[in-house]
């Protein structure tokens, strides 16, 4: 979560006024902004405030940046709403929540090819970045016992991975005192390449992470190929490495559209993944999922049994009380969707954006870095001898237009690469896709008149208007 600064209580601005049909006689229509406020007030009026503040806030369905669900069917909204005072972790109070989240982990195994002979293991999390955290927890704990067995050092252990890696994965690097090698990408590969993982590793790595889905461009890495690298390290060297896959956005979107790609639990190598409820998997957020090749693949002594709510429960997470409003409503989507359901949402998102990526390059000034074959996701560079904008200038004239569509710079060994990017989401029709483009391409315009000295004035300009 983000860090805030407290306030000064003399601020000019330490006031919030509302309007004077919302208050009560011999009110005064204002409150603190930043102290809680001595008396309360009528409900209607607090809605109010709050409501009217929230405003400002941009249209989820036009924020292009995230990959986090913006839109379920008003049936998911029901049940979440009746659910949104379970607390996750009494199962004994809320047993059938719990049993529905048992059906979550066995439905995400099978769909990963977990092997009944296994026996996977897994659990729900706040969201992805908890999973990974989990994951992370997981190999450390099994390099450590196995170092400790065998009478070597535990100590200074590593994490190989891409440099394109999502945040979570250097915050567990660092919250945990494991080396975060992180290895360089470049225009020939924007992810990380079996080559590179092989090198990176020794005897002190815990793991190598793989992603399923860049949060960068989209792209999947080749775990399979990965693993393959691994397979000769260890035979060349003794050093045997696991692998963990970052599916947050990948594990609800390959193994619907890319049945045949190898990267779950068919996979050896492969003893923990991890997925984003929250993102391809439909529901809002927050909600993800880890799920372990086998129990063996998860130390016993990170598990936690407590009884103080009624029953014997093993827990596994690095919070303790959590909504299962979203667990429910994932289990919703399981049994309204099925596996064709899913099939036909993820291939309507990856259509969408394989046409919008054609259109941009169509566009002229642009370089396409992915197009939506992977992930439905659409990242595009300025073209190069195209001098007249940056991303950075198409961007902010896009929210304009209404739209929320990030530009940043590209991971180490790509800094100097920045580029704007789309992620098509359940929600963002083909029809949303074509409003983009007429606004992309009349913001072209607009900065290449600027660009060309022209007044704003003799410019065609354009009014907000979604």
């Amino acid at each position: 979560m983000a860090l805030h600064r407290n306030v000064r209580a003399d601020r000019a601005s330490a006031t919030v006024g509302f309007r004077p049909q919302f208050s009560r006689d011999g009110e005064t229509a204002e409150l603190p902004r930043y102290r809680l406020p001595v008396g309360g007030m009528d409900p209607d009026t607090a809605y109010q405030i709050v409501h009217d503040e929230l405003m400002l806030d941009g249209n989820a369905r036009l924020n292009l940046a995230t990959f986090v669900t913006t839109w379920m069917e008003p049936q998911a909204r029901a049940l979440i709403d009746e659910c949104s005072d379970k607390n996750m972790v009494d199962k004994d109070e809320y047993p059938q929540t719990a049993e529905l989240e048992q059906r979550c982990v066995a439905m995400l195994a099978d769909l990963w090819h977990a092997t009944d002979a296994e026996e996977a293991t897994g659990t729900s999390t706040t969201g992805s970045s908890e999973a990974c955290m989990l994951g992370g927890l997981a190999l450390l704990h099994r390099w450590r016992a196995r170092r400790t067995a065998a009478g070597l050092p535990a100590d200074r252990p590593n994490l190989v991975m891409g440099a394109n890696v999502q945040v979570c994965w250097e915050k567990f690097c660092r919250y945990w005192d494991v080396e975060a090698r992180l290895v360089s990408v470049d225009a020939s590969c924007t992810h990380l390449s079996p080559e590179g993982a092989a090198a990176h590793c020794d005897e002190r790595t815990i793991g190598v992470v793989a992603v399923l889905g860049s949060t960068f461009d989209g792209t999947f890495e080749p775990v399979a190929d990965i693993a393959a690298a691994l397979d000769e390290l260890q035979t060349t060297t003794g050093v045997d490495v696991p692998l963990h896959v970052d599916a947050a956005s990948g594990g609800f979107v390959a193994p619907f559209l890319d049945p045949d790609l190898v990267w779950d639990f068919r996979v050896e190598r492969v003893q923990s993944i991890n997925t984003s409820g929250h993102k391809y998997g439909l529901v809002y957020p927050g909600v993800g999922w880890a799920v372990w090749r086998s129990a063996d693949a998860l130390p016993g002594e990170l598990v936690f049994d407590v009884d103080y709510l009624g029953g014997s429960m093993p827990t596994f997470g690095l919070n303790f009380s959590r909504p299962g409003a979203q667990i429910v409503a994932q289990y919703y989507n399981f049994v309204r969707l099925g596996a064709d359901g899913f099939t036909r949402v993820q291939q309507a998102c990856r259509a969408t954006a394989k046409w919008l990526a054609g259109e941009v390059a169509g566009l002229g000034p642009f370089t396409l870095v992915s197009d939506g074959s992977e992930l439905p996701v659409v990242a595009f560079r300025v073209a190069d001898g195209e001098d007249r904008f940056s991303v950075y200038d198409v961007s902010d004239a896009l929210r304009g237009h209404g739209w929320l569509v990030p530009a940043y710079a590209m991971p180490e060994g790509l800094e100097d690469v920045s580029v704007l990017r789309v992620v098509v989401r359940n929600g963002f029709s083909r029809n949303l896709a074509e409003l983009l483009v007429a606004d992309l391409g009349a913001v072209v315009d607009e900065l290449g008149q600027r660009a060309s000295g022209r007044r704003p004035e003799d410019a065609k300009r354009s009014a907000f208007h979604h």
